[in-house]
């Protein structure tokens, strides 16, 4: 359903954008957003670009990842689960654009956040690390899978943020 929502999100957000191609010139003298381009095949190139590939859905997912583990750590299981929230609609929103990665990130999508989702709920420390091993080792075998296996995920070190609650 996540999926549908998004999808219809997106051609909304695109119908919207190309609808201004049509509007009468006086109109279209008060777009400010230049960056768009003038023509619909503009407006399109520049949008898919704004958006990128896979590789923005990765940064976000980089974040989310070491935050959800500092989570863990600190036992701010909302926190945690709202990491884990935007890791999955990160990825979604990425399978909308390159629905070719979504094969590889079955394992990840079907049962490593699922897994680790009932070991938040459970607010289970010990049991969050072996869970969160276990999301760390499918990210791996993802990149493996996409032949970008020299992307090596590893428990973070360092924490960059620091969270107030």
């Amino acid at each position: 359903m996540r999926k549908l929502t998004l999808l219809f999100s997106s051609l909304f957000v695109l119908f919207v954008a190309l609808q201004s191609c049509n509007q009468p010139a006086a109109e279209q003298q008060s777009w400010e957003a230049e960056w768009l381009g003038q023509t619909q095949q503009e407006i399109i190139d520049n949008t898919e670009e704004q958006f990128q590939g896979f590789s923005r859905t990765m940064t976000e997912n980089s974040y989310r990842y070491q935050e959800l583990y500092w989570a863990g750590q600190d036992q701010n299981w909302e926190y945690a689960e709202y990491q884990r929230e935007h890791i999955v609609e990160a990825l979604e929103q990425g399978f909308v654009r390159r629905p070719e990665h979504e094969a590889s990130a079955q394992q990840f999508m079907d049962v490593a956040l699922p897994e680790i989702e009932e070991v938040i709920k459970s607010a289970d420390q010990e049991q969050f690390f072996e869970s969160f091993e276990k999301l760390t080792n499918t990210c791996n075998t993802c990149h493996q899978m996409e032949d970008v296996a020299f992307i090596t995920v590893v428990l973070p070190k360092v924490r960059h943020n620091v969270v107030y609650y």
